[in-house]
């Protein structure tokens, strides 16, 4: 019999995702958490999007935070890696 340890990163009593690794787990909370201030920062803005649409552009400026800060910084979309997520949603 083997001991497994598990970490999962619950939000709001929903768990999110399990991970074998506390420094994983640690990376995805504050990724979760970034969105989640995006989110907020978003709903301030002129552009309206209902709290779900907020919640996933949050999350997937979150997710790949290193190619936002990469354009911010003057990069070229076109020269950078493919974002880790894209929706397949229609909307």
């Amino acid at each position: 019999m083997a001991v497994i340890i598990k970490y999962i990163v619950e939000r709001k009593g929903v768990e999110k995702m399990t991970f074998t690794s506390k420094k994983e787990a640690d990376a995805y909370d504050k990724m979760l958490d970034s969105a989640d201030q995006l989110a907020e920062f978003l709903s301030e803005s002129s552009v309206t999007l209902d709290d779900q649409q907020l919640e996933e552009l949050g999350l997937y400026l979150a997710s790949n935070k290193e190619m936002v800060q990469s354009l911010f910084k003057g990069g070229l979309f076109s020269e950078l890696s493919v974002p880790a997520t894209k929706s397949t949603k229609s909307k």
